[in-house]
């Protein structure tokens, strides 16, 4: 029986100065804002993403007007707080993704940076950048072509990724093999490619215990 990626509703109360650049940069890449918060959650280490400043929940006076949609007010407008809506993994803080947020609009901006290339320390071992070279080769041809349907099972998510369907690589192993794929794949490299790095998102969260 194929497994299922389990996804939870997260509600993201934010400024809609905040919403509404974290909606137009989703549009500019060609993804959708949970492809952004999951490129970010996976691909930066969870210590980084928590030092970043929190942009904060919106000020008393900054609202939205939304068209109620069910009940007996169907059809009235109705002020709430700014958000954004995204499913992925459970296991999130809804804090932890807005940091995330607000450090994927620093990066965009050239504020802030990181260096991908290696999932270690700047300055890797000799078996460390052995096993990089190794993967750069491999990805040179793994160049896939996203798969028509999606991520659907444990084995589609392993063949994105470049393993063997029966392989059973622990999370140290995918996170470093997803960070070399995604230095390639990433709408921002030179080879960027949206429907593949939206795949290896869906593939790691297919695989996250």
């Amino acid at each position: 029986m194929a497994s299922k990626i389990r996804k939870h509703s997260y509600t993201i109360p934010c400024s809609s100065t905040l919403r509404d650049s974290v909606t137009d940069l989703a549009e500019r890449r060609g993804v959708n804002v949970a492809d952004l918060v999951r490129s970010v959650v996976l691909m930066v280490p969870p210590e980084a993403i928590s030092d970043f400043p929190d942009p904060g929940e919106p000020l008393s006076g900054d609202r939205e007007t939304v068209i109620l949609k069910s009940g007996a007010a169907k059809g009235r407008p109705w002020q709430r707080k700014p958000r954004l809506q995204v499913r992925m993994a459970h296991g999130y803080d809804e804090v932890f993704l807005r940091r995330a947020l607000g450090l994927m609009l620093a990066m965009d901006d050239g504020e802030t940076e990181f260096n991908l290339a290696a999932p270690g320390a700047n300055d890797p071992a000799p078996a460390d950048i052995e096993e990089l070279d190794r993967l750069r080769a491999m990805v040179s041809v793994l160049s896939f072509d996203p798969l028509a349907g999606g991520i659907a099972t444990r084995e589609d998510a392993l063949h994105v990724l470049g393993f063997a369907p029966s392989a059973a690589p622990d999370m140290a192993t995918l996170r470093a093999r997803f960070r070399v794929l995604a230095t390639v794949h990433h709408p921002d490299s030179g080879y960027g490619h949206h429907g593949r790095m939206s795949q290896l998102n869906s593939a790691m969260e297919m695989l996250r215990p």
